[in-house]
């Protein structure tokens, strides 16, 4: 069973980021404040959902939410900064577009900097044990998802509308083939060394 908070009584936002291990595209980040009661049967980590559930736990969280916020950092940043960073900065991107505003944030995994003095705790495996990050991980998904379904339009050969940018025997075939795209990330390994 999914917890409702980690912290009792106090406006509490949940976050978590889509597109860590991708060669191309964004990171996603998405932040979410549910209200007391929120649940949904189908309601986990995004990764354990089918894409059908995905997309309709989406229309839930986003009709149910007291506030919801998604945040896109492009392949150029994360080569700027790398892929930590830029996962953070997505994250703080999300929260900036809450309101009411957090008094305490949650984050999938281990790693967060502090943002604008609101305490937070990092939780490994969050996604499958609170709610609020269970559905910021819904919304990281599909709208990253529903970005790289509409690039794959411009570059067909790397088969992002299946693979997402994530890297596929397919994605990779693709690179070799036709070299990076524009909207590949540089400082990523993008073929597998060579035995």
């Amino acid at each position: 069973m999914l917890k409702s908070y980690f912290t009792k009584g106090v406006i509490e936002a949940g976050c978590d980021e889509a597109g860590r291990g991708c060669l191309a595209g964004p990171v996603t980040a998405a932040a979410v404040i549910i209200p007391k009661g929120f649940k949904h049967k189908l309601l986990n980590d995004s990764k354990q959902v089918t894409e059908a559930n995905r997309n309709e736990l989406r229309k839930y969280i986003e009709s149910k939410a007291l506030a919801y916020g998604v945040a896109f950092l492009d392949h150029k940043k994360i080569d700027e900064i790398n892929i930590l960073q830029a996962s953070i900065l997505a994250m703080h991107h999300a929260l900036d577009k809450l309101e009411p505003f957090p008094e305490h944030i949650i984050v999938d995994g281990n790693r967060f900097k502090p943002y604008n003095f609101i305490p937070h705790t990092t939780v490994v495996k969050g996604d499958a044990k609170f709610l609020s990050i269970a559905a910021a991980s819904i919304l990281a998904k599909t709208y990253r998802d529903e970005y790289m379904q509409k690039i794959d339009k411009e570059f067909p050969m790397y088969n992002w509308k299946n693979n997402m940018g994530y890297p596929t025997i397919a994605h990779r075939e693709g690179i070799k083939e036709h070299g990076p795209s524009k909207y590949h990330r540089m400082s990523f390994r993008l073929l597998a060394a060579e035995k």
